[in-house]
């Protein structure tokens, strides 16, 4: 699938969850044939599926291309961004990014799936980091949890703000 994304200057958005629902946020970064993953989140499942309680996205495209998948960074520590990381990081293997608190969490719900060999890089909220064609900045936002943080992507001259979840909070 991404070799056919042919413009290799181009920064390529593909969310493979999250978009137009609530939960199982997926979404996926694409430049000069590398892919970055934020978030990897689960959904709650309503009346319109019966016998099913959790949702979690589809992440074929990822798993396909894991070789050119540079990492995966997880906004903040809800479920709908970092609940599904546990479920499908067995079919990644992709290093994971967080901020200090999200990080802590997401070592937990690994440890209580007996998963021993994924890597958890912290990262700093207000920091910057180079993931392959990838350059990363934290920006910290306010919201109901501890340590959110949006993130700008740049790659190829392009820049793109993955703002995760937010609020406007004038004593956060």
């Amino acid at each position: 699938m991404i070799e056919t994304l042919t413009n290799k200057q181009a920064l390529y958005f593909i969310p493979l969850g999250g978009s137009e629902q609530f939960g199982v946020n997926l979404n996926v970064y694409v430049h000069a044939g590398k892919m970055l993953a934020v978030d990897c989140g689960l959904g709650f499942a309503d009346e319109r599926f019966p016998g099913i309680d959790l949702l979690l996205p589809d992440p074929e495209l990822l798993e396909e291309n894991r070789d050119q998948l540079v990492g995966m960074f997880i906004t903040h520590a809800h479920e709908d961004h970092i609940g599904a990381v546990a479920h499908l990081w067995p079919r990644l293997k992709c290093p994971l990014y967080a901020t200090p608190f999200t990080a802590n969490i997401l070592k937990r719900k690994l440890e209580e799936n007996d998963i021993k060999k994924a890597k958890i890089t912290i990262v700093d909220p207000a920091g910057e980091i180079d993931l392959g064609p990838f350059s990363l900045s934290f920006v910290p936002v306010a919201h109901s949890i501890p340590d959110a943080a949006s993130v700008v992507i740049r790659a190829g001259g392009v820049s793109a703000l993955h703002s995760g979840d937010w609020n406007l909070d004038p004593a956060p």
